[in-house]
């Protein structure tokens, strides 16, 4: 079971990661100052047809889950509007195409990284723990990685940090991360997104976090509640 204490906090974990990107010759997408280095898009697009409809009528649900946001993970926020993400599409583990309603029925903590995004690689082995601890048939942390080219470069680097829990999800034309941008979700990489099981976005965050830390599993545990 992770430690929360033994875990960087969030700023530190930032400074860290980029100092250890600016080494390695990586750039980060999103680095900000306030704060973890978090904070939301300006817009988030409007429901456009019956899922979004379905999946805007639990916005007050939404709030009561990111109330449960605090800490280490207080920079995610409600969406507003709830709406579905079913069809965000990607490759799933065995390099088929798959979208995200392949998950109905599991909560899912969907993140978007890079291997040339310092906080992204910097934040890994902490979704990792997270996965190791709390996945179930009920649970999955979904992190999508979306270099461009071959996946030689994602798949080494998960093998040299040691990430074992995670399944390989993976979009090298970098669509699923331009149609959530569109959405209005993402400013940069990493940006993560908590969606329940019906495919109905919870709540989103831009930015690293320390998501083994006893506030992520307290945000999760809330959004399995019924």
């Amino acid at each position: 079971m992770a430690n929360g204490k033994n875990l960087l906090p969030a700023p530190r974990l930032v400074l860290a990661a980029l100092v250890a990107g600016a080494l390695a010759g990586a750039v980060a997408v999103y680095v900000r100052e306030s704060g973890s280095g978090n904070t939301a898009p300006e817009t988030v697009a409007a429901a456009s047809g019956p899922d979004d409809a379905a999946c805007a009528a639990k916005a007050d649900r939404a709030k009561t889950v990111a109330a449960s946001a605090t800490g280490e993970v207080a920079a995610l926020l409600p969406a507003d509007p709830p709406q579905s993400l079913k069809d965000l599409s990607f490759e799933g583990p065995d390099g088929k195409p798959m979208t995200l309603a392949g998950h109905t029925g599991k909560t899912v903590l969907l993140n978007l990284w890079a291997t040339w995004c310092a906080p992204c690689r910097a934040e890994m082995p902490a979704l990792d723990a997270l996965q190791k601890e709390m996945g179930s048939d009920r649970f999955e942390v979904v992190a999508v990685n979306v270099d461009t080219g071959d996946d030689a470069k994602p798949k080494k680097f998960l093998a040299d940090i040691g990430i074992k829990t995670l399944g390989y999800y993976r979009d090298a034309s970098m669509g699923v991360f331009n149609d959530v941008k569109q959405r209005g979700l993402a400013l940069g990489l990493p940006v993560t997104m908590l969606v329940d099981g019906e495919g109905c976005l919870v709540g989103h965050m831009n930015g690293p976090a320390e998501w083994a830390s006893p506030d992520a599993r307290k945000l999760i545990e809330a959004s399995l509640e019924n």
